[in-house]
């Protein structure tokens, strides 16, 4: 039996090998006006703007993460190719992350069980608290060998890129640990939602993504599935273990409380 690593073993064994630093930027009826583009290879981190004429053409933002797609992949790229991108997006709102699982995103990538663009929409509030850490959408490119991490900061105004071997691969243990590192209390987990495929994608063709949320009534974390078409194979092949997106305070922290009896 595999013995249990602690936090403090994760950490100390992490390794940040390219970091970015950035403006969180508030949305504007509903946009940052701003997507992040992460190259693993290099590392690499770039901005790429949100036009007026995207926003007329795909209203609400949704159809994003299709033009991002087009515009990385060339004639002979392949499901594995390097430069065969990840996009998600979300739309104006973002959906609400006030109710578990409501927030939606929308991902796109060459599948390999098709060898076509998969596109597929989820809940989790990866899509919404992407956009209050100020990005419309991210975009995902380039491959290395290593067990990676992504860490987008919206309250520290940061993005990193650690290698993190030590980092569970399964999302119900993934999810659970990066909420535990970087959440400052229970009620902090809300403001945090990771992005993996688990072990499964590993030996698949067909691997989904897993986008997560607290569950602020069951008080855990839960999962939501995207990536139907093997995105969450594609997302190992670049050496991905999870994106992890942690977003500055954004409402009042909601509960349920028992009606006093009359």
């Amino acid at each position: 039996m595999k013995q249990k690593r602690t936090t403090r073993e994760i950490l100390k064994a992490q390794r940040v090998i390219g970091s970015f630093k950035y403006q969180p930027k508030e949305a504007e009826k509903g946009y940052t006006g701003e997507i992040l583009k992460v190259d693993l290879s290099g590392p690499s981190f770039s901005i790429i703007p949100v036009t007026d004429e995207m926003k007329d053409v795909f209203v609400g933002g949704r159809g994003f993460d299709l033009l991002m797609t087009w515009k990385e992949v060339k004639e002979n790229t392949k499901w594995d190719s390097p430069e065969n991108p990840i996009c998600i997006s979300s739309g104006p709102l973002g959906g609400t992350t006030t109710f578990p699982g409501a927030g939606e995103s929308a991902v796109t990538s060459i599948s390999p069980a098709t060898s076509r663009v998969a596109d597929s929409t989820t809940g989790g509030h990866f899509g919404p608290l992407l956009k209050f850490a100020g990005f419309d959408g991210l975009v995902l490119v380039g491959r290395r060998e290593d067990d990676l991490l992504v860490v987008i900061d919206g309250k520290e105004g940061q993005v990193s890129l650690m290698e993190s071997p030590l980092l569970p691969t399964n999302t119900h243990l993934v999810t659970q640990v990066l909420a535990d590192m970087y959440s400052e209390s229970e009620d902090d987990k809300r403001h945090i939602s990771t992005v993996s495929a688990g072990m499964g994608a590993d030996h698949s063709w067909i691997g989904c993504l897993n986008f997560s949320w607290w569950d602020w009534r069951r008080r855990t974390m839960r999962v939501r599935q995207a990536g139907r078409g093997g995105i969450g194979t594609v997302f190992r092949r670049k050496g991905l273990k999870a994106v992890m997106v942690k977003a500055p305070r954004t409402g009042p922290v909601w509960s349920i409380s028992e009606p006093e009896p009359c």
